[in-house]
């Protein structure tokens, strides 16, 4: 990678992948974004920004014409639960974007990154250990859009040589960016209640696990994709990850070691608990360790104590 779009800069996992790349990256690292989500003083003052909406194809080639761009990161989405109050919108940014991105990386010659989910599997996929090949039948427009953009992905891979590669994100936590409307977002928002001494009302039920992920490890898992050895890709369209599995007890406990006086109870969003239900308990993520050498470095401990401080900090 030497030239880097990043379209959905200012998302949850855009601002951070932003700044990594302008870190670890000499290239231009533009920092795509629609207007009424700029992007922040931090990412406007490091790098080149760009007015990039995945539905205009032709302003998306622009920007990869003026910067000599190579690699796109395709990060434009709706999540899950807010998806499902606006599926069409959801589809229109989810699949006729990722269809001008995919266009453009043929006519192009780019390498393109879009993220997949957990979201792609339904209530007939196995709950346990999930398997990389396996059944994709999801129950929300969310999981709908991801299942579609791995087969088109594979699709452009196989018909026309692009350079297509994805992961299948979990439920990402992070002390940077607030959460965007997820239905693994709880773990996140239980963090914020136990640094600012708040109780935490929880939308997810007792007992139901999801896998999740710290953002710094989501965060090489995009850049790792890009940087394998394309002849040891077996699978491109979309990488199970795996880091963490737990449910809101487990989370809560484990808070309460560094908070002993946190609260927390029940309150469980119908909505959000039904996709929850529908998503495996944990990821077999064999075939990524295998092929480009995916490991995590945080376990739930390491998570805790950091997003904890680093909240903390922000608060005080």
């Amino acid at each position: 990678m030497e030239n880097v779009l990043i379209i959905g800069s200012t998302g949850q996992i855009g601002s951070e992948l932003t700044m990594k790349l302008r870190g670890d990256y000499k290239g231009n690292i533009v920092a795509g974004y629609i207007p009424g989500a700029e992007p922040n003083y931090e990412i406007k003052e490091s790098g080149p920004c760009e007015v990039v909406d995945i539905t205009n194809a032709g302003q998306i080639a622009q920007v990869v014409d003026k910067y000599k761009i190579d690699t796109i990161y395709n990060l434009a989405a709706l999540l899950s639960a807010v998806a499902e109050s606006k599926p069409q919108l959801a589809w229109k940014i989810g699949i006729g974007g990722l269809c001008n991105v995919l266009e453009i990386s043929r006519e192009k010659k780019c390498a393109l990154f879009t993220p997949s989910s957990i979201g792609v599997f339904g209530l007939n996929t196995p709950k346990d250990k999930t398997p990389q090949d396996t059944i994709c039948r999801p129950k929300t427009m969310y999981g709908v859009t991801k299942v579609t953009g791995e087969l088109l992905s594979d699709y452009y891979h196989t018909r026309f040589g692009v350079d297509t590669r994805s992961v299948r994100f979990p439920g990402l936590i992070s002390y940077v960016t607030p959460p965007g409307g997820g239905t693994t977002d709880y773990a996140v928002d239980i963090y914020y209640s136990a640094a600012k001494g708040e109780k935490f009302v929880c939308p997810i039920a007792k007992g139901t696990f999801m896998d999740m992920m710290y953002m710094p490890d989501a965060l090489r898992a995009a850049i790792e994709i890009m940087e394998a050895d394309p002849t040891k890709l077996e699978h491109r369209n979309s990488f199970n990850i795996a880091s963490l599995s737990f449910d809101p007890e487990i989370i809560f406990n484990e808070i309460k070691r560094y908070v002993p006086d946190f609260e927390m109870e029940y309150c469980v969003d119908p909505l959000r608990q039904s996709i929850a239900e529908s998503w495996p308990n944990s990821l077999d993520d064999t075939c990524a360790r295998e092929e480009w050498g995916w490991k995590p470095e945080y376990d739930l401990d390491a998570m805790t104590n950091d997003m904890l401080t680093k909240l903390k900090e922000r608060f005080a």
